[in-house]
């Protein structure tokens, strides 16, 4: 196991919390107790965090470093998550859509079922079958170097101290919605 993957395997674990607690939250929306101010925040986060943070590593970072040791057979895949990625991002527009400026229970909640189902099979194929062929592919100090690009990626796009903000603010949504 290499501490890169294991950055980003940390990092789906948060993001399918999140969705847990997204789906609660669509849940109370149908029962008529949404937080409109919880919502906001939390499709801040979704964007913040996995889109412009993990998915930036991945696209901008593990993608590339794969495709240089010659994964070719990998490019498939790899094309078919950036798509899922993608497919993220435009699912959270219709979040947004359906919370503001009146959250539209029905719609946030049905969206909500999409983007979680999307990014569980997601999580699960880059887990399950792009990580094991990753650290089959890449040696020891590319691994290192693909960590440390990790660190300094997250500095620059996120700043400082803010990924812990983050998941701060994730401990505080699972006390409230998960219990």
């Amino acid at each position: 196991m290499s501490q890169a993957l294991d950055t980003l395997r940390h990092e789906h674990d948060a993001i399918l919390s999140t969705l847990k607690i997204l789906r609660c939250m669509a849940e109370r929306a149908l029962q008529g107790n949404a937080d409109a101010g919880d919502i906001a925040a939390l499709l801040g986060f979704l964007q913040e965090f996995v889109d412009k943070c993990h998915h930036g590593k991945e696209e901008g970072l593990l993608f590339p470093a794969l495709q240089r040791v010659g994964l070719a057979h990998q490019g498939e895949l790899v094309g078919e998550l950036i798509a899922e990625h993608e497919q993220g991002r435009a699912l959270v527009g219709v979040l947004r859509q359906a919370s503001t400026p009146v959250l539209d229970a029905e719609a946030f909640a049905a969206a909500v079922r999409t983007y979680a189902e999307l990014l569980e099979r997601h999580i699960d194929k880059e887990n399950d079958v792009l990580f094991p062929q990753a650290e089959q592919a890449l040696r020891a100090d590319e691994l290192e170097a693909l960590q440390q690009a990790f660190a300094d990626f997250e500095l620059q796009v996120i700043g400082q101290g803010r990924h812990e903000e983050l998941h701060d603010l994730l401990h505080r949504w699972k006390a409230a919605y998960l219990g």
